[in-house]
């Protein structure tokens, strides 16, 4: 990277001020760019689509100037997503807010109508709130949270037996940072731990936390062992639709599934079929097929289904990690090192 007095960053979601500071600290070459009164305001603590308002001509003229000279965004910018690529000359790196954001860039046409810009995912941000969502899952089952919330709305004493998560198995589909957060969690209640990740040539499954490693070539295989199923994984034409009636028939009787990865991983009909028989003891929805999820969806009523708003990821600490992460890019941008989870928009991760 040729040496230059001043590069320009431009934050396009809401980023506390203390936060803000610490990007500008990184380096006297940083130009960081701030409107706040530009941005969708935060409905909640991390939220970086906002609360939906309209911008007056002046405003939509200055924000426009803004990304005219922005080489580094903080975030996609929300108000812009159709018509972005028109609007960036300059720009040559967009640090994102969020993991996933594969199928986005390609369903945007960003890596064909940004073909010089580099993209870098948020991966490891979430690892702690998703893993600790997992552990959540699996013990509200094991000890019947939903009957004890029930029986105290009724003011209903009745002693009952639950178990316990020590020997069970836990399958996790897509062991990156966060399944092998989950596996270390799982592990730790002396869980027996089975996973599944598309490349393992050269891995020892204990470097990740797991008893067992497979390809997901040997998923039908790794089914029927699994209690507990975790998915995990991103969503690319291998993964979609991996869940089908068949494959969710194969899970032992009563057992969990949480899915934290996307929703088309999961044939979502065959899911409450599953569920309504009775072979599936529960799940544990962060992502659904259609977000939000419908009213008419019969899992909103389901008694042994949590509903999560996509928001197991969110934390009141996701900005500060954030924060974290952009500034060490940006040292290594300035220090033409390479940046950390740069996006393959070939494999979507």
């Amino acid at each position: 990277m040729t040496e230059r007095d001043h590069y320009t960053i431009l934050i396009a979601s809401y980023l506390e001020p203390e936060h803000v500071e610490r990007i500008r600290q990184v380096d006297a070459r940083l130009h960081v760019l701030y409107a706040p009164d530009l941005l969708r305001p935060p409905r909640y603590p991390a939220d970086h689509n906002g609360k939906d308002v309209e911008r007056s001509e002046e405003q939509e003229q200055r924000w426009r100037s803004l990304l005219e000279s922005a080489e580094i965004l903080f975030d996609f910018d929300a108000t812009h997503l159709e018509d972005l690529p028109d609007l960036v000359p300059k720009l040559r790196w967009i640090q994102a807010t969020s993991s996933g954001i594969g199928q986005f860039v390609k369903r945007r046409g960003y890596d064909r109508r940004l073909p010089e810009v580099v993209f870098t995912t948020a991966r490891g941000v979430h690892v702690q709130p998703l893993a600790e969502f997992c552990l959540l899952s699996m013990l509200m089952f094991n000890k019947k949270l939903v009957r004890l919330q029930r029986d105290q709305e009724r003011k209903h004493w009745e002693r009952h037996a639950g178990t316990d998560l020590d020997g069970r198995t836990l399958g996790i589909v897509g062991v990156g940072a966060v399944g092998a957060e989950i596996g270390r969690m799982a592990r730790a209640m002396r869980m027996h731990v089975l996973g599944i990740k598309r490349h393992i040539e050269g891995i020892e499954p204990a470097s990740l936390h797991l008893d067992e490693l497979h390809t997901l070539a040997n998923l039908r295989d790794v089914l029927p062992r699994s209690e507990f199923l975790v998915l995990t994984t991103p969503h690319t034409p291998e993964t979609e639709g991996m869940l089908g009636r068949d494959e969710l028939e194969l899970l032992p009787k009563g057992a969990v599934l949480i899915n934290l990865g996307r929703g088309v991983l999961v044939d979502e009909s065959a899911l409450v079929d599953v569920l309504r028989s009775g072979h599936l003891g529960g799940a544990c929805l962060d992502v659904f097929e259609k977000e939000p999820l419908p009213p008419e969806s019969p899992l909103w009523e389901m008694p042994n289904v949590l509903v999560s708003p996509h928001s197991a990821s969110t934390s009141n600490r996701e900005n500060e990690r954030l924060t974290d992460l952009f500034c060490d890019n940006l040292r290594r941008f300035l220090n033409d090192e390479p940046l950390l989870n740069v996006l393959d928009t070939e494999r979507l991760y």
